[in-house]
């Protein structure tokens, strides 16, 4: 009885996971596409993209999202309205417990209905073979390999059952001998135009003995196009190019062909009789006039319009002019004079939108038929954003550091707030929460609270003793910006209060893929306000100090009733063996562990004072979030402390050999870093992504370490998916702190990213990297970077993701194991934490590189 219900079940399954569970009788799934091109089997991407029908997209041969689709009842209201009248008393009995009209809500609810709808919506309905589509591809190849020079092709296809409801659809293609370009001529009949097109002419696109390729084709007349159209050809369009290409060898093959450029002159309707139209040929424009309307009532009002000319431009306004004319003509690229030109025309919309004081700009070029006939009047109509914004926002929070919070902001923007142009954007920000794992003396609910503000000032243009125009000019959008912060936080970690406050200055340069910033100064202070809360923050230092004191502590008063170390007794303990007042020495290892523990406690614990400058490149490729085929570069180096410590020359060194500043240690640094991240697209539902990250920092003259906030860690979701974020490193170390951070890192990303179905789509991973610490005073060798041999400790991290594409953002889940791990013993190391239970879960919003 019992194989007998097995062998039940699993029929039962294999039916309801059967690809053909939805296909009609009679009708075929699609399951494969061959197409052979003279008599060999080819996978070309391309041209099975030209195919109207395509087989059910999934992972490798097992199309789940037509299984998803299978799943799912056809009609599952109708069914339940069956189950429920097929007893008489059914509906009573339910109608007893919920309404009536809720017992027909259950047809539309998740379990009967939704569940159903989600998985068709989600699923992919079977891919059933179609006669007349396949012949729609038939055609479609063939239009494609003609338009590639092979003007013999023969296109076939035959449909061939496979299996019971399932088929397959080749494509065999014959493509012939493919016919070459012989010899190119032009024919323009306007004069003018010939003589710009001779310009070019040895750039064309179109070359002899080359095939013949009509996308070449489109691609010259593009080029030749918009050549035209910035150099004054105002009524010039794509359309007047035309192509006549001719085979040379009549009545005899000998595939080849002889293309001519034909630009006739410029067809025009009459005016007064439409159906009337003459040819002439066609003008080179100049700009005669620029007009500069600055809202949106100025263009059709007469009374009340306020004009004035700046550098041969002419602005209106309704009433009195509210900009200064050179911040409106700074961002303008159409000059009197100039010939006409798209380029300009683009680089003036975006300059005037990168104001950020007016929506996108409308130009408009109307002839001037009074002062020049072949000029053109620039009308550029502007529609200011309103002068003041604001933006609230309002938030309840969980998280493992408060189980309720509240959390509250606003940001404010001023606009043109100079008349030039200017935005003064002023944000607040403030939580308050409870937690149930802090003192809390006074019994209240909200004993967490942090608050802060920032202020940044942007001008459209460098501010700079010297004269920056011959080498940052205005067609690279500069701006100048100052900043001003303040953030404040209670009953969270060590109890912060800091300020920031700087200057930078940012510009483009082709086209925006080349990107500069130069932070000319950035000021930053923090202050601990409770270093006494050290050990309930870092509570693996206070575990692993307690530990050692069991062994090591004489002094009754720094233990409490439990035997444990009090937050006062574990300071003393720290002091009491790095003084020689216990038994451990120097050699011993629990000695290092409390010294390296010491020397964390003194980094972390200082205020820190951070004065540098910086300067960083950035260089980007993309086209738009579809592109799979670019790269991103880039750099930054960083200085801190050297105005400073010309500052503080004459000061009184303080007793640890640091100068001082207005009675505060002070940083200094050199930090440099670069990235590169480089996308391959391998077909159009996959691509391989890799990344590169190095970065140093090396403290020198007044810093013995770097800042933790100027350090670097490992781990997390953008990051060795493998470990968690902070868990990973320095060097070899087991991670003994709770945050483990160094001055060195290395990063390595790998991932192969595929389309399950829809918009679901997933990757598989590989990360390497680590932390170390070099050049600072950390001395443990499993720590530091000690030259090519610490390499050996680069971890390994690898797993499987998955992304859902919401339109608007992506929403990211990685499973990562680690699969080499460098805090075990050597020899020891590959694959002997890759396990289910010590999966590591990374959420994230978008790609993590």
């Amino acid at each position: 009885m019992s194989k007998i219900l097995l062998l039940f079940v699993t029929g039962t399954l294999m039916y309801s996971c059967s690809t053909t569970k939805k296909v009609p009788i009679g009708k075929s799934l699609l399951v494969k596409n061959e197409i052979i091109e003279n008599d060999t089997v080819i996978n070309d991407e391309i041209v099975a993209s030209l195919l109207y029908q395509k087989p059910n997209s999934g992972i490798g041969k097992f199309p789940i999202g037509l299984y998803m689709y299978n799943w799912a009842k056809d009609n599952p209201d109708s069914l339940y309205y069956n189950w429920l009248n097929r007893k008489p008393n059914r509906r009573e009995n339910l109608a007893k417990i919920i309404s009536n009209k809720q017992v027909d809500r259950l047809s539309q609810s998740f379990l009967v209905s939704g569940l159903s709808n989600f998985l068709k919506k989600t699923g992919q309905a079977p891919v059933i073979i179609d006669s007349k589509k396949v012949e729609r591809s038939v055609n479609r190849l063939k239009s494609y390999y003609t338009n590639r020079g092979y003007f013999d092709v023969s296109v076939k296809a035959q449909i061939d059952s496979i299996a019971a409801k399932k088929g397959k659809v080749t494509y065999a293609i014959a493509t012939g001998k493919a016919y070459t370009i012989d010899t190119l001529e032009h024919q323009i009949e306007t004069p003018e135009l010939d003589s710009i097109y001779k310009q070019i002419q040895d750039k064309s696109l179109l070359k002899r003995n080359a095939i013949y390729d009509v996308d070449n084709l489109s691609a010259e007349r593009e080029r030749i196009t918009k050549y035209f159209r910035n150099n004054g050809v105002y009524h010039f369009q794509v359309n007047n190019i035309s192509y006549e290409v001719i085979d040379t060898a009549n009545p005899y093959k000998n595939y080849k062909l002889n293309v001519i450029t034909n630009i006739e002159n410029r067809y025009i309707k009459n005016n007064r009789n439409l159906d009337t139209i003459t040819r002439e040929p066609f003008k080179i424009f100049k700009i005669s006039g620029v007009n500069i309307f600055t809202d949106r009532t100025s263009k059709n009002k007469t009374l009340s319009i306020d004009s004035t000319t700046y550098n041969n431009y002419n602005i209106y306004s309704n009433g009195k002019l509210n900009y200064k004319p050179k911040a409106l003509t700074n961002a303008i690229f159409i000059e009197k004079n100039d010939l006409f030109s798209d380029d300009k025309k683009a680089l003036t919309a975006r300059a005037l939108s990168n104001l950020r004081i007016f929506n996108p700009p409308t130009i408009e070029y109307v002839e001037d038929t009074i002062a020049n006939k072949n000029g053109l009047i620039a009308n550029i109509y502007l529609v200011p954003r309103k002068k003041f914004s604001w933006v609230p926002s309002f938030d309840i929070i969980t998280s493992n550091i408060q189980e309720f919070g509240i959390t509250g902001s606003m940001a404010v923007s001023f606009r043109n707030l100079f008349k030039g142009a200017e935005i003064l954007e002023i944000s607040g920000r403030g939580n308050i929460g409870s937690s149930q794992d802090l003192a809390n003396p006074n019994n209240l609910f909200f004993n967490i609270s942090e608050y802060g503000g920032d202020a940044k000032l942007t001008f459209p243009r460098i501010f700079f003793p010297i004269n920056t125009q011959s080498f940052i000019k205005k067609e690279m959008f500069p701006t100048t910006q100052f900043n001003l912060g303040f953030y404040n936080q209670q009953n969270i970690g060590l109890d912060k209060q800091s300020l920031s406050g700087g200057l930078n200055y940012n510009w483009t340069t082709n086209s925006s893929r080349n990107n500069y910033k130069f932070e000319l100064i950035a000021v930053n202070y923090v202050q601990n306000l409770n270093v006494s809360n050290y050990f309930n923050v870092y509570k693996n230092s206070y575990n692993t100090l307690n530990s050692i004191a069991q062994n090591y502590n004489t002094d009754p008063n720094l233990v409490n009733e439990n035997g444990n170390l009090t937050q006062e007794g574990a300071l003393a303990f720290m002091q009491n063996v790095l003084t020689g007042q216990t038994s451990l020495t120097p050699q011993n290892e629990d000695y290092k562990a409390t010294l390296s523990i010491s020397e964390r406690y003194n980094r972390l614990t200082e205020d820190n004072l951070i004065v540098s400058s910086s300067f960083q490149f950035s260089r980007s490729t993309s086209r738009g979030i579809k592109d799979k085929n670019y790269y991103n570069f880039r750099a930054k180096l960083e200085s801190a402390g050297n105005l400073l410590s010309l500052l503080s020359k004459n000061n009184t060194a303080s007793s640890n050999n640091t100068k001082k500043v207005f009675g505060l240690d002070f940083s200094q640094y050199i930090k440099g870093e670069v990235e590169f991240v480089k996308l391959w697209e391998v077909n159009s539902k996959s691509s391989i992504a890799f990344r590169s990250f190095g970065g140093l920092a090396v403290p020198y003259g007044n810093g013995t370490s770097i800042p933790f906030s100027r350090s670097y860690f490992a781990g997390g979701s953008n990051d060795n998916r493998g470990w968690q974020a902070y868990s990973l490193g320095p060097g070899s170390s087991k991670s003994i702190f709770d945050f483990n951070e160094a001055n060195m890192k290395i990063a390595l990303n790998a991932e192969y990213r595929f389309n399950f179905f829809g918009a679901l789509d997933g990757a598989l991973f590989t990360d390497a990297g680590n932390i170390w610490n070099i050049f600072d005073n950390v001395e443990n060798n499993d720590l530091t970077f000690n030259g090519f041999s610490s390499l050996q400790d680069l971890a390994v991290g690898s797993g499987l993701g998955f992304r859902y594409d919401f339109s608007y953002f992506l929403f990211r889940l990685d499973f990562g194991y680690k699969t080499y791990n460098p805090a075990r013993e050597r020899g020891n190391r590959w694959l002997k934490d890759v396990n289910f239970g010590k999966t590591v879960l990374n959420f994230g919003i978008n790609y993590p590189f």
